[in-house]
């Protein structure tokens, strides 16, 4: 079981920018063994997401997706390459089990998520 996670004010939170991203280009990481590099569309620009998905999902299988981004996260490199954000996924405890969030229906990349 988790411990809680330290509460944060309701004005913190909104300085966290969740957008939909659809990945328009997804390949593994050629210098990593967990790591996919996705290209993904928010609507008004595209950006380059490292994610350590690659035990979870093929890249092929993210082609189209429509995830959950944080949008404003400093980007940060990544064995090498430069990671413009974060998609956001569940787990279970043990990381077992990986699923990114995305959404019930299609809707415009760039979409704010609230």
């Amino acid at each position: 079981m988790t411990e809680p996670a330290e509460t944060i004010s309701f004005e913190e939170f909104q300085k966290v920018k969740l957008r939909v991203g659809r990945v328009v280009e997804a390949v593994e990481h050629p210098d990593a063994d967990r790591l996919i590099v996705l290209q993904v569309d928010l609507g008004d620009e595209r950006r380059q997401i490292v994610a350590g998905l690659k035990q979870y999902y093929k890249p092929e299988d993210l082609l189209g997706r429509n995830l959950v981004i944080v949008a404003n996260l400093a980007p940060r490199r990544m064995r090498g390459l430069e990671s413009q954000g974060m998609l956001l996924a569940a787990s279970t405890d043990d990381h077992g089990q990986v699923v990114c969030l995305t959404t019930m229906s299609d809707i415009p990349a760039g979409s704010a998520v609230s």
